[in-house]
C-alpha cells in the first residue's frame, strides 16, 4: 500500500502543514478558522481528508483515511503548539549534556543561527524555521529526498 498521497496531502502548497503555518502567522486565527480552511481547502479536492468520525472522538475536527484505518484528529491547541519552538539555549545545553541519549537526539538540531550569515547580504529567509510544523517539514523534505535516492527494494513495510 503506497501513502504518496498521504504525504502529498501533508505537504503540498495549500496541504494541512502549510495551512497550519499559515493560520499560525495570524494572531486572530483560531480553531474553528484553522478546521474551516482545512475543510475549505481539502475536504472533497484530497481523497485522504475526510470528515471525522464521532465515535472515537466527538470533538475531532478531521480525519485521515490512512492504509490502516480512518484516523480522526482533534486540532484543539495546534495553532498555539506550532508556535512553540525549542530554545537554543535548551538545545545547547541538551547537546552538552552528560546523558548520551539525550545528547545523541539532539546532536543534529540545527537551532536558529546567532548571527545572519554574510553571503545571505542580511535578508532572512520568509519562515525560517521559527514554528514546529516549518522544522517538521524541512524534516520530511529530508527523508523524502533520502528514500527517493534509495532502491525501493531495500524499504520493506509489513501492511496488516
Amino acid at each position: 500500500m503506497d501513502l504518496q498521497k498521504c504525504i502529498e496531502m501533508m505537504e503540498k502548497p495549500m496541504g494541512v502543514l502549510a495551512i497550519l503555518e499559515e493560520e499560525s502567522l495570524f494572531p486572530k486565527a483560531t480553531d474553528q478558522s484553522f478546521a474551516a480552511k482545512l475543510h475549505s481547502n481539502l475536504l472533497g479536492k484530497c481523497g485522504n481528508f475526510a470528515k471525522p468520525d464521532p465515535k472515537p472522538d466527538p470533538n475531532a475536527h478531521f480525519a485521515i483515511l490512512h492504509y490502516a484505518a480512518k484516523v480522526s484528529y482533534n486540532i484543539t491547541g495546534w495553532l498555539e503548539k506550532n508556535k512553540d519552538p525549542l530554545n537554543d539555549t535548551i538545545v545547547e545545553m541538551m547537546k552538552n549534556g552528560t546523558n548520551a541519549l539525550v545528547v545523541a537526539c539532539f546532536l543534529d538540531h540545527p537551532g536558529q543561527p546567532m548571527e545572519t550569515p554574510k553571503d545571505q547580504g542580511g535578508s532572512k529567509k520568509k519562515g525560517g524555521g521559527k514554528t514546529v510544523s516549518s522544522f517538521y517539514k524541512s524534516q520530511l523534505d529530508e527523508l523524502m529526498k533520502t528514500l527517493m535516492a534509495t532502491e525501493p527494494h531495500f524499504i520493506r513495510c509489513v501492511v496488516p
